[in-house]
């Protein structure tokens, strides 16, 4: 049920960024030493428990999508963004891959057109064109800063950007319990074929970082859908930017790694077209009800960014 609680919302989602940052802290450290489907897979399945958990009240919802095509398209976009990410970080500064992955808001405009035969207007598109500059200041293609990993996380943000696409085209019809299930369950599956093709025994060490992975990931998770039962997206919108000021502090203290000033000039940049793009949003909404121009926040259809399954 719905409440009213922005403070404890709030908290709740800047507590999930947190939570989503120290879990791709360890990706990354794992990802020198641990093939990336197998800290995944772990990953997954807690997750998969914990969606289990979710819609245990009513386990026939979990089972029983009205869109299985969609559920499934949504698990595979969601798991390639994570896979992708891991690839990218692996080799970006965790600010970098932070930034990069913002993308995501943005690439739901341009989205939203084909998929959604939405309208996007002047302003908007202007918005996204702010955004890819951010882009293209970050991985700086054609110059000596050019990172070539930063495609993967473009290729993340897009997967991700498209998964929230679908997850507009479901929420009508399927449960957010259900949803996170078949996201879960698909990941996990994907996962599962990919383990034998590059699997390693893991050290103790190793296996207790994967499932603390899995235990930040999944609370984070939580996290971001109970701050949503007490307030719209729209007012959680900006909080979730934080989590690039966790992501630089971590890189920093964990790999010795400082965002260097086209990163943050970039990381700006798409932070501010994407908070834009997210007022746009709202204003189109109050103007489609009809409600004055300082009426109440309305929340905005979608995932956050950097809250993947």
């Amino acid at each position: 049920m719905l409440s009213d609680e922005p403070i404890r919302a709030i908290v709740l989602a800047i507590s999930a960024t947190v939570l989503f940052a120290s879990s791709d802290t360890i990706a990354k450290y794992l990802s020198t030493s641990l093939p990336i489907a197998e800290f995944l897979w772990i990953r997954y399945a807690l997750f998969l428990v914990m969606a289990v958990l979710l819609g245990s009240r009513q386990p026939h919802r979990l089972l029983r999508p009205r869109n299985t095509g969609l559920q499934v398209a949504r698990g595979i976009c969601v798991v390639l963004s994570s896979i992708l990410f891991v690839h990218g970080v692996r080799q970006m500064s965790m600010a970098q891959a932070t930034s990069i992955n913002f993308l995501s808001p943005i690439l739901i405009t341009v989205l939203s057109v084909p998929l959604l035969r939405e309208t996007v207007g002047l302003r908007r598109w202007a918005a996204v064109g702010a955004g890819m500059l951010g882009m293209l200041v970050i991985v700086r293609p054609g110059l000596s800063g050019f990172e070539p990993a930063a495609l993967f996380g473009v290729g993340g943000a897009f997967c991700w950007a498209l998964a929230l696409i679908i997850t507009r085209m479901i929420a009508v019809s399927d449960a957010p319990e259900t949803t996170v299930f078949w996201s879960a369950g698909i990941g996990t599956l994907v996962l599962s074929t990919l383990l034998p093709l590059e699997a390693a025994w893991p050290s103790w060490r190793q296996l207790g970082l994967s499932l603390l992975l899995g235990s930040l990931a999944s609370g984070g998770q939580w996290g971001i859908i109970l701050a949503h039962r007490h307030a719209p997206a729209s007012l959680l919108a900006p909080f979730f930017y934080i989590q690039l000021l966790w992501a630089s502090a971590l890189g920093f203290l964990v790999f010795g790694s400082r965002p260097d000033g086209w990163t943050l000039i970039g990381a700006g940049i798409i932070i501010a077209s994407g908070l834009y793009t997210a007022h746009r949003e709202r204003v189109r909404g109050r103007m489609a009800r009809g409600e004055p121009r300082l009426a109440g926040l309305r929340p905005v259809p979608g995932t956050p960014p950097g809250t993947k399954g």
